[in-house]
């Protein structure tokens, strides 16, 4: 893995969050884009070197909303990027570690992502991403 690629927050409105986030940041937002697979629509934030994602669900029975039913609005994920996520996923299998997608597929941002469960890892969902090379 080589670094933080981002922080996923899950909100109940994407709207309102992003203008506390951009208040709070001192810029705006980047892009936002729908996630249908994922039934959530997202938010970026640049601040400094590092990403903030906002989750919105799209519709009540996506992860985030049954997150945010059973945790409420917070940190959802922390991402790392890798340079090859299948390997990387063979790897962390081969570790031991349960993964949610034993394959890649298309997130948010031009990525293909994968999570693992986070009850191989002390309760914090990871998500490896890897850019999609054009």
């Amino acid at each position: 893995m080589k670094k933080i690629e981002h922080i996923g927050i899950a909100v109940k409105d994407i709207e309102s969050s992003n203008h506390l986030f951009a208040t709070l940041f001192g810029k705006e937002h980047y892009k936002t884009e729908e996630v249908e697979s994922e039934g959530v629509k997202t938010s970026f934030f640049e601040c400094g070197p590092n990403k903030i994602e906002l989750l919105q669900a799209t519709h009540e029975d996506s992860p985030i909303a049954k997150f945010i039913e059973k945790k409420g609005e917070g940190i959802h994920h922390i991402a790392f990027a890798v340079d090859d996520i299948e390997k990387e996923i063979e790897r962390l299998t081969e570790e031991g570690f349960t993964m949610i997608h034993k394959k890649p597929k298309q997130g948010a941002d031009n990525k293909l992502i994968a999570f693992l469960h986070p009850k191989a890892t002390n309760g914090v969902l990871i998500e490896l991403c890897q850019d999609i090379k054009k």
